[in-house]
């Protein structure tokens, strides 16, 4: 048998090559992991598994959990303005909010395939660069409509986290119930028993949390988007 034909049967008997280990490519097995089962399923063991690897090959990479969390958080990040650049909206005068408004459901729409980051991102101590990318450019969008750097500033405050498309949770059942009020409580709270007994959150496919669905996000975000359309044409005149 000729030599490059025995070189190629041992090559197919030794199966596929794995790639070589690389930061990216552990920080999208870690993503990968998050996505299959939440940030509690991600370990550094895991990780390891996951990429066929020792595990402390994984630290010539990555220096610890937090340097991971770090890191696919600017992945996600990253993937949020590469879809909200593809938009193509007008924001001159009183179209920015329209443009802000697209904007900012595109994002969401991305965190709704990653709904582990949201808590990523509120953890962080360092700001990832691709999310100041974006509020520079949400900015833009604003100044675009004719806001003042001081209205702006006042706007990206009020909007929170919800300019990146996501809502803080004003409850947090933990335990994925549906917020009963304690039966020992009911007598003394009338007004969230009747409250919860009519609500209905939308499908959990579109809630990013127990209060954060589709419905009751763009509920708070046209809210914000209407007030500062006001005070925009207010500062104008």
């Amino acid at each position: 048998m000729p030599a490059e034909v025995m070189h190629v049967a041992a090559d197919a008997e030794a199966g596929p090559v794995r790639a070589p280990l690389s930061r990216d490519r552990v920080l999208r097995a870690a993503i990968g992991i998050a996505d299959d089962g939440g940030l509690a399923g991600l370990t550094m063991r895991r990780l390891a598994e996951v990429l066929g690897a020792e595990a402390m090959s994984l630290y010539y990479h990555v220096a610890n959990k937090d340097e991971v969390l770090d890191g696919i958080a600017d992945v996600v990040a990253r993937e949020i303005n590469e879809v909200v650049d593809a938009l193509e909206v007008p924001s001159a005068g009183a179209q920015w909010k329209n443009a802000v408004r697209r904007r900012i459901l595109a994002a969401r729409q991305v965190l709704l395939r990653h709904p582990w980051a949201p808590a990523v991102f509120e953890t962080r101590t360092a700001m990832s660069p691709e999310i100041l990318v974006y509020h520079d450019r949400l900015l833009g969008l604003m100044r675009d409509g004719g806001f003042s750097y001081d209205l702006a500033h006042h706007a990206l405050h009020a909007l929170g986290s919800r300019a990146l498309g996501f809502s803080p949770e004003l409850f947090d059942p933990g335990d994925g119930s549906t917020g009963d009020v304690p039966a020992e409580f009911a007598d003394r709270l009338p007004h969230l028993v009747g409250m919860l007994s009519e609500i209905a959150h939308d499908d959990p496919g579109s809630t990013l949390g127990w209060c954060d669905d589709q419905t009751e996000f763009e509920f708070g975000l046209d809210l914000l988007l209407d007030g500062l359309d006001r005070l925009r044409e207010r500062s104008s005149s």
